[in-house]
């Protein structure tokens, strides 16, 4: 399931726009906080519930696994109304999409998923030169995401049946040549425009507030200007180097560990060689295999005669491009890695350089070998290794007392709530503070303070309350941390004197944005009673298309565009926001370059690609429908901010497909 994402990501970022993006609208958090009963329903599909718990849950791994691939991703916007409500409608979805998976007897067979696991590239990296899996590699990968080898391939394999729900309608949309040239050609339409941008900027720099201006935009705008709630907090942490640190280490115990592991520290046996090859593969015919075979002989009995002709007879009859220039030299290899297994095989077997090897057989065709130089394998003496060896033995025995240390650590900052420092003293560990700490990772946190969950914990109700301490959470592999808030500050409004600078920036800038956009509505009015006004004033002349916007904003774009071309010349008005306003006339469609054969097939093959995701979209509808899905948590009205405005405004984004 590594790959699941990444093979797909065009596909997943359509269909999670198109399912999730469009209810990413500023609601109220009442909807939420009204949910707060663990096993209170907030959806159902199929007549089966989905609980408080399994949203919350659902959300969890959304934001760790966001976190994961994108550390630096904003925990704000992760934890925000919006984010959540977009866990719950992927976790229906996850649901309807399984529903009519088994309705369908949708299966995935153990040879597909071991196909599956075989090509993921993250359990690739995993496998050892043999071939075989690091199980315990691959058991840690899959402990970080909170998974067992079974619980990831059970949800390999739902995850796989549940994408041939979909795959069955995305993969046999058809669209003709027809089809996509009428949405194509409205999406690709070239407009010349003359335009005229009021800058806010400019008009932001000629207002001068008073400090009574400012004061009353900042009681009026107080919400902008509160300091987050924040505490001082004490913690601690029982991880592999604290407990590394506290091993003793005796001169017998190390002797005794270096005697144990004396061949680990050593280089293995290595050894230098030289090949020819008469290339004839696997699946080549017999007889040419035969003949290939021949010639190899017929080199070896020379050889024999006359072994020191070897390189020479390498560069000359050698069918390995890279290694006959050198005479086939092959250089230093082990005996399990390094070279072709037959070669390894046959180099080992022989019993001192100058040796040459019968003619041996791979998958690449007849090779004859000779041993150039053996590198005997050695294990350093006990003081050379002294510092690698007693890293390995702390590390070796730290592991051992982790287990032991952490049962204790859970059960101490559990029975002695009200402190952490019975703990600290028992495990020999140091109670760690903080000031001033959020409930989002500040800039250059580490450790405890820089992990989301640690900090929810700390600023739940039980913590901040009755100044408990939270229980042990696992940070990672082998580390646990338990903290509790010393004294706790409410958020509050900065006083006014500390943000003037920052009131005094948003004040200008609004007002800049409202002049720019009255002077703006105020120009289109005056040019539309008389067109002539315009013509000095609209200097910039620029042809846009929606795939090339020619540097301007996409609402400038979109309104122009949708100016009706029978009625042109066309003035319109755009706001742009804090950006200000721009005033456009569409003067004429621009005649587009002739399509070649290519263009045509690429613009049919984007026209079916977008409506392959429409007919994804649709029939996922209709399975909501079927399996009576429905989300339980109140979605407030949407809050819209217009881009355009003054005559001839566009109010909505372009179509880019015609309907059937």
């Amino acid at each position: 399931m590594f790959d699941i994402v990444r093979k797909h990501t065009k596909l997943l970022m359509v269909v999670l726009f198109l399912l999730i993006i469009p209810s990413f609208v500023l609601f109220g958090i009442d909807g939420y906080t009204r949910m707060s009963d663990a096993t209170a329903k907030v959806a159902t599909v199929n007549g089966k519930a989905i609980t408080q718990t399994e949203w919350d849950n659902a959300h969890r791994q959304d934001v760790d696994r966001l976190r994961a691939s994108n550390p630096s991703v904003d925990l704000n916007l992760l934890d925000s109304p919006q984010i959540k409500y977009a866990s719950l409608q992927q976790l229906v979805r996850e649901r309807v999409l399984a529903a009519a998976a088994a309705d369908e007897h949708l299966t995935v067979s153990d040879a597909s998923l071991a196909a599956y696991l075989q090509n993921d590239s993250s359990i690739a990296a995993l496998r050892r030169a043999d071939g075989s899996l690091n199980m315990d590699e691959y058991r840690r990968l899959l402990a970080l995401q909170g998974m067992t080898p079974e619980q990831f391939e059970a949800r390999v394999r739902s995850d796989l049946a549940v994408q041939q729900v979909l795959a069955a309608v995305a993969n046999t949309s058809f669209s003709t040549q027809a089809e996509a040239d009428v949405a194509m050609n409205a999406f690709l339409e070239r407009r010349e425009v003359r335009l005229l941008k009021l800058s806010a900027a400019d008009y932001a720099a000629k207002i001068n507030p008073t400090d009574a201006d400012l004061e009353a935009f900042y009681k009026e705008n107080l919400a902008r200007y509160q300091a987050p709630d924040s505490a001082r907090v004490e913690y601690v942490v029982l991880d592999l180097d604290r407990i590394k640190k506290s091993i003793e280490v005796n001169e017998q115990d190390l002797r005794k560990y270096y005697e144990q592991n004396s061949a680990q520290l050593g280089e293995p046996e290595q050894r230098r060689a030289a090949h020819i090859l008469i290339a004839a593969p696997k699946d080549a015919p017999a007889a040419d295999r035969q003949k290939a075979k021949a010639t190899a002989e017929a080199l070896l009995a020379s050889l024999r005669k006359a072994p020191d002709t070897f390189a020479d007879v390498a560069r000359k009859s050698s069918q390995d491009d890279i290694s006959a220039p050198s005479g086939g030299d092959l250089g230093f290899f082990r005996n399990d890695r390094g070279t072709d297994p037959a070669i390894a095989k046959a180099t080992f077997a022989l019993a001192k350089a100058g040796d040459i090897s019968d003619v041996i057989e791979s998958d690449f065709g007849y090779h004859i070998v000779r041993l150039t130089e053996i590198k005997a394998s050695g294990v350093p003496p006990f003081e050379q290794a002294r510092a690698k060896l007693e890293d390995q033995y702390r590390t070796q025995e730290a592991q051992k007392r982790f287990g032991e240390l952490a049962e204790e650590f859970r059960n101490g900052v559990y029975e002695q709530a009200d402190s952490l420092k019975p703990t600290a003293e028992k495990l020999k560990l140091s109670v760690q503070t903080a000031d001033n700490v959020t409930r989002a990772p500040a800039a250059g946190a580490s450790g405890p303070l820089a992990n989301a969950k640690f900090l929810a914990a700390l600023f739940s109700p039980d913590s901040l309350d009755k100044k408990r301490n939270t229980e042990a959470m696992e940070l990672g592999s082998n580390e646990l941390a338990s903290g509790r808030v010393v004294s706790y500050s409410p958020a509050h409004a900065k006083p006014f004197a500390e943000v003037k600078a920052e009131v005094r920036a948003a004040y200008v800038a609004q007002k800049g944005t409202e002049q720019a956009l009255k002077a703006g509505q105020e120009k289109v009015k005056a040019w539309e009673a008389k067109p002539e006004l315009a013509t000095p004033e609209l200097t910039k002349v620029v042809t846009i298309s929606r795939d090339d916007p020619a540097g301007q904003s996409p609402a400038l774009v979109d309104a122009a565009l949708r100016a009706d071309p029978k009625k042109l010349p066309k003035l319109i008005g755009v706001n742009l926001g804090a950006e200000g306003f721009v005033i456009a006339r569409v003067d004429k469609v621009v005649p587009r370059a002739a399509m070649t054969k290519e263009d045509n097939q690429h613009n049919l093959s984007r026209y079916e690609q977008l409506w392959g995701m429409a007919e994804t979209v649709s029939y996922y509808d209709t399975l909501k429908a079927k399996y009576k899905a429905k989300i339980l948590v109140p979605e407030p009205a949407a809050t819209l901010t217009p881009t355009a405005g003054g005559s001839g405004a566009a109010a909505a984004p372009a179509a880019a497909a015609a309907s059937r």
